[in-house]
């Protein structure tokens, strides 16, 4: 994945959303912590247009990349639902929540 740039995913009926910073890719649930829908703009489009922060389509939100967090909108507090990733020569590899 490019530097600054986002996508969407699917594991085992689970929504996520990679977006890689500074060298580095965080891993999210992709859904929004006020209204619990999907982030996308488009299929891939999770960012604002300075591409420094994670946007809610749905109602404008923003959310730190590095953490989450919401800085701004009906959620402020509140933060995305993180995902344990990492990185290595062979690719990118998530650890996903038990789903009840």
């Amino acid at each position: 994945m490019a530097e600054g740039k986002s996508r969407g995913f699917e594991i085992g009926g689970l929504q996520l959303l990679a977006v890689r910073r500074a060298g580095q890719v965080y891993v999210y649930q992709n859904r929004c912590p006020h209204r619990r829908v999907p982030l996308e703009w488009h299929p891939d489009q999770f960012l604002d247009t300075s591409a420094s922060l994670i946007q809610c389509a749905t109602h404008g939100a923003l959310f730190l990349i590095e953490s989450g967090e919401c800085i701004a909108g009906p959620c402020e507090g509140k933060s995305l639902s993180a995902i344990t990733c990492g990185e290595d020569a062979q690719g990118i590899w998530i650890n996903p929540p038990k789903q009840d």
